[in-house]
Parts: structure tokens; sequence; C-alpha cells
């Protein structure tokens, strides 16, 4: 018998010497701690974020092209201030009130990955 313990990280891709590029982004603008990768597997490029109890692990993929559809989404405690943080970053989000219960929002890193983030009403 075994059970689920839950998800240790999801990984996006980018092109390769992309890392600063993607720090910026995910530690200024998003929020994200930068988090340092293993000795072991640093020569394979990329950089790693902490965000609450999960990792966001961004992986340098040759031929890359960035992902519209699938996508990690983030459950925040306050969208709304998070929202308020990406204004003053200049970061463009688009609303989406499809989902019940939900606030939502799609934000798009530099490399066009579409990465999702919402809170649940009560």
């Amino acid at each position: 018998m075994f059970k689920y313990v839950g998800i240790d990280h999801v990984q996006v891709a980018a092109p390769p010497n992309s890392e600063k590029e993607a720090t910026t982004f995910y530690c200024d603008r998003l929020g994200m701690e930068l988090i340092e990768k293993p000795k072991a597997l640093r020569k394979n490029g990329g950089v790693w974020f902490q965000c609450g109890n999960h990792q966001l692990h961004i992986g340098v993929k040759q031929d890359f092209t960035g992902e519209t559809k699938a996508h990690p989404a983030f459950e925040m405690d306050n969208l709304q201030a998070f929202k308020d943080h990406l204004k003053k970053q200049n970061v463009s989000y688009k609303e989406d009130d499809k989902l019940p219960n939900a606030d939502r929002i799609y934000v798009f890193d530099p490399f066009g990955n579409r990465l999702e983030f919402l809170t649940y009403s009560s």
C-alpha cells in the first residue's frame, strides 16, 4: 500500500543562459526565494526557487518553446495583495473567473510559460 505525500516541485523550462533573467523575474518581480541547486546538478543550468512549501525549478532546454497551456498553479493567501505587487512591478496579468469559488490570474514569465495564481473563496 502506498500514498502520495504531495508535490515536491514543479519544473518549467527556459532557454539556455536565461538564469539571470529567470532570477530577476521570479525573485524580484514574483517574490519567490532563490535556493541553491545541489552541486551535482549545477552543470545542467537552470535555477530553483522556493514558493511556500514547494519548489519551482527552471530547467534549461536547448530547443525551448514556452508552454502556454500546461502550467503550475500557485495558491496564494491574498491574491489581491499579490496583484497589487505585480502592478508595482509592471508585471501584467490576465484575470479569469471560470473556476467556481476561486479568484485567479494568469501571468506569463519572460520565456512564455503560463503561470496561474489563485485564492479560493470560503
